[in-house]
């Protein structure tokens, strides 16, 4: 039973954090040949190393992956550290010069850009569960924009995660959410269940301050594609080719800003 609850530990650390399964088994036999005894002695190893291995270690070995870590400025920030702390902040140089330049097309406006989930710092293919795509270091997501009811552009996010508040469709506009359930995509709104809570619900969604984001974005030549909900593009007024439809196999982005690279 115990080798089970171990393996099961392993699994779900390498799959949310990438390294922390293997962390886990070093803070086990630290554990057990340290003779000193004190409660919560695993628990206080791995959280040890896991610390420093995100922190010190994991950066300079992403390099020879190509990878780096999303570079926080004062415009670019992470809607929550969890991303920070689960190693899902990595990135390729050419996605930071992108999100640099982003953030001085938005000088003078109120606007900053807010990072979810980017990619895991190893290997070309690790799976970023929940996500499809983000296994190569070239994708990211941001959060949409929000503002006031009376039209102040707001930093603050709909959900503690960043995920899972939607901008549902107006009366008259394409429905893709029911277009896709009906076509048996089941899973393609499950993202309502991973907001972990709703907050700042006075909040509402800034057509101004999200466009200005995406057509900033859209001025970087690396840009490969943009994923956005059809109903937000028509929304927008967004006509640019780089601006597309996801599929049904993929979640809903009426809630996020999906943008990779070329």
């Amino acid at each position: 039973m115990k080798f089970v609850f171990h393996l099961i530990v392993f699994v779900i650390l390498t799959i949310f954090t990438q390294i922390g399964g293997v962390i886990y088994i070093i803070s086990i036999y630290i554990s057990r040949e340290w003779k000193c005894t004190f409660k919560f002695k695993t628990s206080i190893v791995f959280v040890t190393l896991y610390i420093i291995a995100t922190f010190v270690i994991v950066p300079p070995l992403a390099s020879l992956w190509g990878r780096e870590r999303v570079k926080n400025t004062p415009v670019i920030q992470p809607a929550n550290y969890a991303s920070i702390l689960l190693n899902r902040n990595y990135v390729r140089p050419k996605m930071n010069k992108l999100l640099q330049k982003t953030a001085r097309n938005l000088q003078g406006t109120p606007i900053k850009i807010h990072y979810l989930d980017a990619n895991f710092p190893f290997f070309n293919g690790f799976p970023l569960l929940p996500h499809m795509s983000h296994n190569d270091g070239k994708k990211i997501d941001l959060s949409l924009i929000y503002e006031t009811k009376k039209g102040e552009i707001s930093n603050k996010q709909k959900s503690i995660s960043g995920y899972g508040v939607f901008v549902a469709p107006h009366k008259g506009e394409f429905d893709q959410t029911k277009d896709c359930k009906q076509k048996g995509y089941f899973q393609y709104d499950y993202t309502k269940y991973l907001t972990f809570g709703k907050i700042n619900k006075k909040l509402v969604f800034s057509e101004k301050g999200t466009k200005r984001l995406i057509e900033s974005i859209l001025k970087n030549r690396n840009l490969g594609k943009i994923f956005i909900e059809p109903h937000l593009k028509k929304r927008l007024h967004l006509r640019d080719k780089r601006i597309r439809f996801h599929g049904c196999r993929a979640v809903r982005h009426d809630d996020h800003i999906h943008i990779q690279l070329k």
